[in-house]
């Protein structure tokens, strides 16, 4: 009844399989990820808006070149502005925001990442 057992490790093709697959996982990363840091860069200058002097007088083309500034700074590249909607309701300013960024991936493979906002600013 003394039965041993001998203890195994992971078959090559198991260690294969997962090397593959952080691999791909890694790669999907180091694609995508800058387009996610961009989109977060672009909130922030957007959001940063608010409580902006002056802002409320503005007519929309400059506050879209003061979010075309900002974005210019923070090396935002591959961006649109003309992909920023502003409106202006009296007091307040409406920036709504659809963009699409599509980056290669692997071969003929490649991404496309919606992202959307919407923002209503008031200036000082």
């Amino acid at each position: 009844m003394n039965q041993h057992f001998q203890q195994r490790g992971a078959s090559t093709l198991g260690i294969l399989i997962a090397v593959l697959f952080f691999a791909s996982l890694l790669t999907l990363v180091i694609k995508l990820g800058p387009a996610y840091l961009d989109d977060y860069t672009v909130q922030g200058a957007l959001e940063g808006l608010d409580g902006e002097e002056g802002l409320a007088q503005m007519t929309p083309a400059d506050v879209r070149r003061l979010v075309t500034k900002r974005l210019s700074v923070n090396n935002v590249d591959g961006f649109n502005a003309k992909d920023i909607q502003i409106e202006k309701d009296g007091d307040t300013v409406v920036i709504s925001l659809d963009y699409e960024v599509r980056t290669h991936v692997v071969s003929n493979v490649d991404a496309v990442i919606s992202f959307s906002h919407f923002y209503e600013l008031t200036g000082q």
